[in-house]
């Protein structure tokens, strides 16, 4: 009988279609990343209406569509790439992995690319629902600077979400961490408040050393019909100083990331603590 061989990119493509099944099977995930960013765009419509805003140059749902879509991509793969690599390490499924004939750089590429597919699957949502519900406008000539701003975004929010996996004491910590560490960015970031010249420069500065504010601003741009206007130019329409800032953060997380990352559950985590008491007994 002759043998079958299975190519890498087979065995990738099929370790993200099980990934990509295992989100959709955990209802509060594909909330909190998918259904969450849409209501606060809903709600942030109906209590500050969709007028132009004469500061913005642009109506509040043409600001607020890209910008929750960002926040979305972030939180499907920053947020619940560690969270759900975390959990994999605890029950002591990375350490199985390792045992088994599938090579860990495949598993660990099929869950990040779900990962990622679920990002980009996010931002197609708001901005579509921004679109049919609220007149978001998108600008088909500003679409490549979109894509590859996206593109760098997600690569640096994915390679941090694998940081604060390799990090992280147990994935009981994990949540706290990801949520103190991106909620406060995402408000001093342009993300759900509005720049205004009353923020201090100080805390403006501190916004700019991190990625989540190039990544909003470079998206948000291009659905900005003003930075068009100004910027015709396809080559110009690239945020070229944004994009260096996230390839700069993701290139130091994937080198942190690898150089912690462990497939065994940590001695504080519950499978770790199991086994201490086990040992004990």
């Amino acid at each position: 009988m002759s043998e079958v061989r299975v190519s890498s990119a087979d065995l990738v493509w099929s370790q993200i279609r099980y990934e990509d099944k295992l989100f959709w099977r955990s209802p509060v995930a594909a909330f909190f990343v998918l259904v969450m960013p849409l209501i606060f765009l809903v709600v942030f419509v109906l209590i500050f209406g969709n007028d132009q805003v004469s500061s913005l140059g642009v109506t509040l749902a043409q600001f607020y569509a890209p910008s929750l879509a960002v926040f979305g991509a972030v939180s499907a793969t920053y947020t619940n790439l560690a969270m759900g690599t975390t959990l994999a390490r605890e029950e002591g499924i990375l350490k199985r992995v390792r045992g088994t004939p599938l090579p860990p750089w495949i598993y660990m590429t099929g869950r990040v690319g779900s990962a990622v597919y679920i990002a980009f699957v996010a931002v197609l949502l708001m901005v579509g629902v921004g679109v049919v519900f609220y007149g978001v406008s998108v600008y088909a000539r500003a679409l490549p600077a979109a894509v590859v701003t996206l593109a760098v975004g997600i690569a640096c929010w994915a390679a941090l979400g694998l940081v604060v996996a390799a990090l992280a004491p147990s994935s009981d910590a994990t949540s706290p961490i990801t949520n103190a560490t991106l909620l406060p960015l995402a408000f001093i970031s342009g993300v759900f408040i509005t720049p205004s010249e009353s923020m201090p420069g100080w805390l403006d500065a501190v916004a700019g050393i991190f990625p989540l504010k190039h990544f909003a601003v470079a998206f948000r741009e291009a659905f900005d019909p003003g930075f068009l206007a100004t910027h015709g130019s396809w080559v110009e329409q690239f945020h070229w100083r944004d994009l260096a800032i996230m390839a700069v953060w993701a290139v130091g997380a994937i080198v942190v990331a690898t150089r912690y990352f462990s497939w065994s559950p940590r001695s504080g985590s519950r499978s770790g603590r199991r086994r201490r008491r086990v040992a004990t007994d």
